[in-house]
């Protein structure tokens, strides 16, 4: 599919594009190619997308559940209906296999479906009173949203928080990754096309201090959700304090993986492998820090590093390709970083360790008795590399999951049901998964702990975290 080069922000309906505006180039991280001219908004445009959202908000608040529901439920047909070529443009973008990117415009349209439907379950409650008294307890929606997202799950992340904050009856405006604009403006067609409203969803590129400092200083918005580094969820606490805005925070990970010595250990790498490489490991959940148990210690890095060195790279739009590059120039020294540090501390690396002399492409790697003061071992490389420990039984292992201040997700392979429960009721984050990856679903909450943020997206709890709880006494 060619890349389309008129992109353009979506404002009260409206689409505007470079007319007057400030431009940042779109690259394709797999060729270095500049593949569009993308338009930044200025304070003027987000001062019209705020008082789009505030007059759109009561109107859209006051609709009925089952219209809200049929135009989320026609958004996600457009995106399923288009999810082929709005996932080639993903690709292009971020660089990811063009599988992987289709599979996420269609993991996107369920959140849509989802919601659609979970609107129509948001009951409230009847409290006992007297004869001829009542008590009610329900939600109404918190009022205008601004949601940021980042560039690794563009449409995904997207789509997480706009479905539920439409499903609660609010007005959105959204700050997308400038990397990645034309497959998220998907998005904003979708909703246009199945009949959403002006105002009730405005899409805003530009410089991201500038928007979030510009949109969070508004009266107007009433709610920040934000999905990326654990500074800028701080820094954005601090912006929220001022206007006692509520938050939800998805911020970073360092997930660790709890390989114990009852596992079928082939099976399980057969696992491990593909999830750690998805997406060029530029995942919040993606599992990195490798326990194995004493005894199958040594199997599991000879196993690990075989499948490692197989892995097939390249651009994410060629068939076979098994991943593609990092998305962005400045991801690889920081990768590569850490690996030197790694090295000069006396690890291993097992398979890999090198850019690969191209674009923003990297060598799948795996580092092997990484010491505990290592800098990967305690930052999250949001990149291709796995770091592996050996371990001696179940305390420790515990212990080494939890020492971080991060919690966002986990993962245990152990065919011991007493283990995998204790596992379970002790790891410290906000996902653990037992036996599997299978975490995140439209169905399921996502958050973490600890320095990993609060609050949760999907399932209902992503739906009442754009809302607020009313109790109303009559007699």
């Amino acid at each position: 599919m060619t890349y389309q080069t008129d992109l353009k922000l979506f404002i009260d309906g409206v689409w505007s594009g470079a007319e007057g505006r400030d431009c940042m180039p779109v690259t394709n991280p797999a060729t270095g190619e500049t593949l569009a001219q993308l338009p930044m908004a200025s304070k003027a445009d987000l001062d019209a997308a705020l008082h789009a959202a505030e007059k759109a908000y009561p109107k859209w608040r006051a609709t009925d559940v089952e219209t809200r529901a049929a135009i989320l439920h026609k958004a996600a047909a457009y995106l399923k209906k288009n999810a082929k070529e709005i996932g080639a443009l993903l690709t292009q973008e971020q660089g990811k296999p063009v599988k992987e990117a289709v599979g996420e415009v269609y993991g996107a349209a369920q959140m849509f479906d989802w919601y659609a439907e979970e609107a129509k379950r948001d009951y409230g409650r009847t409290l006992v009173r007297p004869v001829g008294q009542r008590s009610i307890v329900t939600r109404q929606p918190v009022g205008v949203v601004a949601t940021f997202t980042p560039w690794n799950f563009p449409i995904y992340l997207l789509a997480k928080k706009v479905a539920a904050a439409l499903a609660a009856g609010c007005s959105v405006i959204s700050k997308p990754p400038e990397e990645t604009p034309a497959c998220v403006n998907a998005v904003a067609k979708a909703l246009d096309e199945a009949g959403l409203p002006a105002g009730t969803f405005q899409l805003v590129h530009g410089d991201p201090d500038m928007v979030s400092r510009h949109l969070m200083a508004s009266d107007i918005v009433r709610k920040v959700s934000f999905t990326g580094s654990v500074g800028v969820g701080k820094h954005l606490m601090g912006l929220a304090a001022d206007g006692l805005k509520r938050l939800t925070l998805e911020l970073g990970g360092h997930a660790p993986v709890l390989v114990f010595d009852d596992v079928d250990l082939e099976k399980t790498l057969d696992k491990l492998v593909p999830q750690k490489f998805r997406n060029a490991g530029q995942v919040c959940v993606s599992p990195t820090r490798f326990y194995v148990q004493e005894g199958i210690y040594d199997d599991f890095i000879k196993g690990f590093a075989e499948r490692t060195a197989k892995v097939q790279v390249g651009n994410g739009m060629d068939e076979g390709t098994q991943m593609g590059p990092l998305a962005h120039e400045r991801r690889l020294p920081a990768v590569h970083d850490l690996i030197t540090d790694a090295k000069a501390k006396g690890a291993r690396i097992a398979a890999g360790g090198e850019p690969m002399g191209n674009a923003n492409f990297f060598q799948p790697t795996l580092i092997a008795d990484a010491p505990l003061d290592a800098r990967i071992m305690n930052e999250e490389p949001f990149g291709p590399v796995a770091v592996a420990r050996p371990f001696k039984d179940l305390d420790e292992a515990l212990e080494q999951a939890n020492r971080l201040p991060y919690g966002l997700a986990a993962f245990a392979f152990t065919n011991q049901l007493q283990r995998a429960n204790i596992l379970g009721d002790m790891i410290e984050a906000g996902m653990v998964g037992i036996n599997n990856f299978a975490i995140s679903g439209a169905d399921t909450p996502f958050g973490g702990v600890k320095d990993s943020g609060f609050g949760s997206e999907g399932g209902k709890e992503g739906l009442e975290t754009y809302q607020v709880v009313k109790a109303i006494h009559m007699s």
